[in-house]
């Protein structure tokens, strides 16, 4: 499957858990979505979830990143030097 497709496919799921159909092509404008039976969900609502899955994954990325550097302070803070803590955590 190829990256669009994967998109709307994933963002289909997201929508509607239920749908079991296919989704191919690797252009926007001419995916082809095999319902297989199931209501039809518009482009624009598949959009507005991709949209949405990706500000939650750059949401989760920045959280990651945040943790990560707030345990690094935190371990700076019981008096721990740069050498030690990239022995501990590797970073």
């Amino acid at each position: 499957m190829d990256i669009i497709s994967l998109k709307y496919y994933e963002a289909i799921k997201e929508i509607n858990n239920n749908f079991n159909g296919s989704v191919s092509g690797n252009e926007e404008d001419k995916l082809i979505i095999d319902w297989n039976g199931i209501e039809e969900i518009s482009v624009s609502d598949i959009q507005t979830k991709i949209t949405e899955m990706k500000t939650a994954k750059a949401n989760e990325e920045t959280a990651a990143i945040n943790k990560k550097a707030s345990g690094k302070q935190k371990l700076k803070d019981l008096g721990l030097d740069d050498d030690e803590i990239k022995a501990l955590i590797g970073a």
